[in-house]
């Protein structure tokens, strides 16, 4: 059977250039980016589970805008596969059309609030993500944006929200730490009926 990351790539690889899709393929967990990818592959190894055990890659699709042509292909038109989504609030609309456009029926689509990096900002609670911030080796460049003029008057929370996507590679990097740090019983809703589908 093939592991997580070779199926992912196979999935990116016949979208890109129509090359055979691995073998036991039987759906695919479509996500905007890399810190969605980072955060599920986070917590699936915590709960010592690989989605590919169970035939399904985790695909970034690079943004929602993409989902019409991600369910075309893999849906039922063409492979035929059971699609998952994940998405930000604000994307829901393009999954839904994006879904119904390549007829896929029942298709479980899990919707964060905001954005993934709300939901594990709000289940950590901000004094414990500003500890995983520091035991990053950060704690100073957070308090350095914390003292900027555009940051003056909001919350932590939203702070620290912000703070994840300023620089490159960082929401990819807090999508694992921050769901490393998870206690077991506060996983945000999305991603335990997400997980509990795969």
């Amino acid at each position: 059977m093939p592991d997580a990351k070779s199926l992912r790539t196979a999935v990116t690889a016949w979208m890109a250039e129509g090359a055979t899709p691995p073998r036991g393929l039987l759906g695919v967990v479509l996500v905007e980016g890399l810190s969605d990818l980072a955060a599920i592959e986070a917590l699936a190894a915590r709960q010592g589970r690989d989605p590919a055990d169970g035939g399904t890659a985790v695909v970034p699709m690079g943004g929602a805008m993409s989902i019409g042509r991600y369910a075309e292909a893999l849906g039922p038109h063409g492979l035929g596969l059971r699609l998952t989504g994940l998405c930000d609030a604000n994307e829901e609309p393009f999954y839904v059309r994006g879904f119904a456009r390549a007829e896929v029926r029942h298709p479980s689509l899990h919707v964060c609030v905001a954005d993934l990096e709300d939901e594990l900002l709000r289940a950590l609670g901000t004094d414990r993500a500003e500890e995983v911030v520091a035991a990053a080796g950060e704690e100073r460049r957070w308090q350095t944006f914390r003292r900027q003029p555009a940051q003056l008057g909001r919350s932590r929370h939203d702070q620290l929200r912000r703070f994840l996507g300023t620089a490159s590679g960082r929401k990819i990097r807090y999508g694992t730490l921050l769901t490393e740090a998870l206690a077991a019983d506060r996983v945000p809703p999305p991603l335990t009926a997400l997980l509990a589908r795969l």
